[in-house]
């Protein structure tokens, strides 16, 4: 997932976060003239559900052999974000790199100045690279969930976390963008977290990191292994201690950074960032899939909202995900003059 309010960014990374942060508020303020109160910030885009790993931890890829291999059309996927109207897409999966035409996808997307965050486990990223051209509207997302060992694990495939590592300096040496996501979980200690991010941010110099609780997919092939609310805030406020926060190139607005450390609490904001997959627009969120609609028009004005949320809903007392409350952060941060400045100043300066 892409940010909305950029993060401490060293001075040399600027110039596209800044860029990006102006569109996204110019949008933002164009919604608030127009008094809307639900546009989507983001897309999340899945084309195929097919994927080239199996990791114990997701819920997305437990479908009919006849839907795996299933590709989404160009025309499709790029009609849809634009249905929506959002700067930003999130292309996901499944692995979109196994999608034969996805380079055309992003280059479309990148054409009408959207946004494009390509996600993948980088295991085609070099042999795919050069469909791709660089762009400051495009980023290659590589899930990265700990150093080797770890990952590894978590992918259940081994040779996985080198393999990521060797693409991430290829595409950073042919001019690319790459971020990172990475995905925690109850097995992970501050210590593994603080690891992987220092190597990210330090030894692979990655333009910006995305980092998120895994959220409890009811299909994902281990259940013991999600953080509860409480597991995650203190997971990230003993991570973020001694200035880590603040030295990291996080791909999030300070708020969101606040929600996980238990510093701020607030509602889940699913439509902010609606998903579009093969079988249509999904209801309610990019995580839970309680049916689908052909229009994103249907999607937001026919989804009973009121009905999820922590409290609501139990699939959502446990999630802390980016994908529901990074949304609400920066409206949250855009309503507010002080948070407004606040973020203004961790972006330019770190502090």
């Amino acid at each position: 997932m892409a940010p909305f309010l950029a993060a401490p960014q060293e001075v040399s990374q600027m110039a596209m976060p800044l860029r990006q942060t102006i569109r996204v508020g110019t949008y933002l303020f164009e919604q608030k003239l127009r008094k809307r109160e639900k546009f989507p910030l983001i897309v999340e885009l899945e084309p195929l559900y097919a994927c080239n790993l199996k990791c114990e931890g997701c819920g997305k890829i437990q479908h009919p052999a006849g839907v795996l291999k299933q590709r989404m059309p160009v025309a499709q996927a790029v009609g849809a974000v634009l249905e929506s109207g959002a700067p930003m897409v999130s292309i996901a999966g499944g692995e979109p790199l196994m999608h034969p035409q996805i380079h055309e996808i992003a280059r479309q997307l990148v054409q009408k100045k959207k946004y494009v965050f390509l996600c993948t486990n980088a295991l085609l990223l070099r042999k795919k690279i050069e469909n791709f051209t660089p762009s400051p509207y495009f980023a290659f997302a590589v899930h990265i969930d700990g150093l080797r060992e770890r990952h590894d694990e978590s992918v259940a495939k081994e040779g996985v976390f080198d393999e990521a590592v060797e693409a991430i300096k290829e595409a950073k040496r042919r001019g690319f963008r790459v971020t990172t996501n990475s995905t925690f979980f109850n097995t992970d200690t501050p210590q593994t977290v603080i690891e992987v991010l220092n190597y990210l941010n330090d030894d692979l110099k990655v333009d910006e990191m995305m980092i998120s609780p895994a959220y409890a997919y009811e299909k994902a092939p281990d259940q013991e292994h999600f953080l509860g609310v409480e597991q995650t805030r203190e997971l990230f406020r003993k991570a973020f201690s001694g200035g880590n926060r603040r030295r990291w190139r996080l791909n999030h607005s300070p708020l969101f950074l606040d929600f996980l450390e238990g510093k701020a609490d607030f509602p889940c904001t699913a439509w902010a960032i609606p998903n579009y997959s093969l079988f249509g627009w999904q209801r309610p969120c990019y995580l839970m899939a309680d049916g689908y609609v052909p229009t994103y028009r249907q999607l937001i004005e026919d989804t009973d909202w009121e009905k999820y949320g922590r409290g609501k809903d139990p699939r959502c007392a446990n999630c802390m995900a980016h994908c529901g409350y990074e949304p609400t952060a920066v409206l949250a941060t855009m309503g507010s003059l002080k948070e407004s400045l606040r973020a203004a100043r961790e972006s330019a300066t770190g502090k």
